[in-house]
């Protein structure tokens, strides 16, 4: 039986996902439960497991589309994927020596399926009465070679010849593989072969022909001298500047992130204000910190530090913990911290959140910090981490940047910028010494923020920084 698998809902409102590489081929046998692709959503990377164990008869989409949610992916012969491996194995064998599927003239045992992946929903029966099926070429060829099996299904030609991970490659280099002639095996194409292709090196048709590069008969002709010396050529011309472009699709996070800072900018009128602060008292305790065996384990940064000195400075300023209800024409005071921690990662923007921040302990939110930071990197970043969060922190310190403008993250009031912490001059005990100098830059929603509270709330957070001891006068 074949079993169509299609792209599941994967919470929080997604509509389509970016398909980013099958790590299945047609003609693999897969088990239950086995990752089959990886998605990119407008929210995080997703690996989507098969619920069947088969035969992979099809690959419905290719690695770059963006698919809609409940759209067929791919196909798997779940009859007997074992006969269907010793088909492959001897081709010679007739039908009578392995499992088939039924004929018009006999009822299906089962009803066709189609499912949604394992641990996103139920499997939803497509007709609830037995259907007759004739012997497909579906079944024929994925008792063949696997070639045979992708041909005979889609009905169509194979197109390029190529594996997942360089069609991931020129899809992110906006490379058409239509326009690529492999020079692998059987006209294969490899990451050499795109990479020649960005360069202007090569190019080629379909038919692995190669396409040389036209002289270029514009160039003068540079005249002999009478001496007969021929005089310099002049120097190389470049190549047209469309082959020294490169075209970066706009999709998943990047695309996400784009339309949610437009709508940022233009719905919520965004304010700024900046404080530079002597922290040199906060990094004095970091290391007393890092010394003192009961926070052995934990990575303690500066980070750490504002992160927290945030979360009790809400305490006194939960305006600054607040969102605008433009349909209720509220402003909703939010009796709980998630803190946003902005990471910047190959994919792009994330801002994923540590639940109830204002809960936990400095060495909890150290680790909480530290973890979220390795699932960006890492790209294991879940829907839910980055839902929910009330108000956001971002390092632009650690790129050597000592001020910005940081917009909001959507829904939010407040998003707090860390500069570069700077040894300079500074008047220290009416002397002028050499501290540890940081500005922090926080931008607000003015609907829901006035300039008054936005003070308050970055005096306090520069405050606890600059004497930590202070921390004792607000809890």
């Amino acid at each position: 039986m074949i079993q169509t698998i299609t792209l599941p809902d994967l919470g929080e409102g997604l509509t389509e996902s970016d398909l980013v590489e099958w790590t299945v081929a047609v003609g693999d046998t897969v088990a239950l439960n086995q990752v089959v692709a990886e998605v990119e959503t407008a929210k995080a990377l997703v690996q989507l497991p098969s619920p069947f164990a088969g035969v992979v008869a099809e690959l419905l989409v290719e690695a770059g589309s963006t698919v809609p949610v409940g759209a067929p992916l791919l196909t798997i012969l779940v009859d007997a994927p074992v006969a269907a491996e010793t088909a492959m194995a001897e081709p010679g064998a007739t039908d009578a020596e392995h499992a088939e599927p039924l004929t018009s003239e006999e009822p299906s045992a089962a009803p066709e399926r189609t499912a949604v992946l394992v641990g996103y929903g139920p499997l939803v029966e497509a007709s609830a009465r037995p259907r007759r099926r004739a012997r497909s070429a579906a079944w024929s060829a994925a008792h063949a070679e696997p070639e045979a099996v992708h041909v005979a299904l889609a009905g169509r030609p194979t197109g390029p010849r190529v594996l997942p991970p360089v069609r991931k490659l020129a899809h992110d280099l906006g490379v058409d593989l239509n326009r690529v002639a492999g020079t692998g095996k059987d006209g294969l194409i490899t990451r050499e072969d795109v990479l020649h292709v960005v360069s202007g090196d090569r190019t080629g048709d379909r038919t692995g022909a190669r396409t040389a590069v036209a002289p270029d008969r514009t160039a003068p002709v540079v005249p002999r001298a009478a001496s007969g010396t021929p005089r310099p050529q002049p120097a190389e011309r470049p190549a047209p500047e469309a082959a020294r472009e490169r075209r970066i699709p706009v999709a998943g996070v990047r695309r996400q992130t784009a339309a949610a800072m437009v709508a940022s900018a233009f719905t919520a009128p965004h304010a700024s204000t900046s404080l530079t602060v002597d922290v040199t008292p906060s990094l004095e305790l970091l290391d007393q910190l890092r010394a003192d065996r009961a926070f052995a384990g934990h990575r303690l940064t500066i980070l750490t530090l504002v992160a927290k000195a945030m979360t009790l400075a809400l305490g006194r300023n939960p305006s600054l913990n607040a969102r605008w209800d433009e349909r209720a024409g509220e402003i909703v005071e939010l009796g709980y911290v998630h803190l946003g921690i902005a990471a910047a990662t190959p994919r792009g923007l994330l801002v994923p959140s540590i639940k109830d921040a204002d809960c936990l302990r400095l060495a909890e939110l150290a680790d909480a910090i530290d973890a979220l930071a390795d699932a960006a990197r890492a790209g294991r970043t879940t829907p839910a981490d980055l839902a929910g969060g009330t108000i956001t922190v971002t390092n632009i310190g650690v790129f050597g940047v000592d001020t910005g403008t940081p917009i909001l993250v959507p829904g939010q009031a407040a998003i707090l910028a860390m500069g570069a912490v700077r040894r300079r001059p500074w008047e220290f005990q009416d002397e002028i010494a050499l501290r540890q100098i940081m500005t922090l830059s926080l931008s607000f929603d003015h609907r829901v923020v006035d300039g008054a509270e936005a003070a308050r709330f970055l005096a306090d957070v520069g405050g606890i920084l600059a004497r930590p001891g202070s921390v004792l006068t607000m809890v």
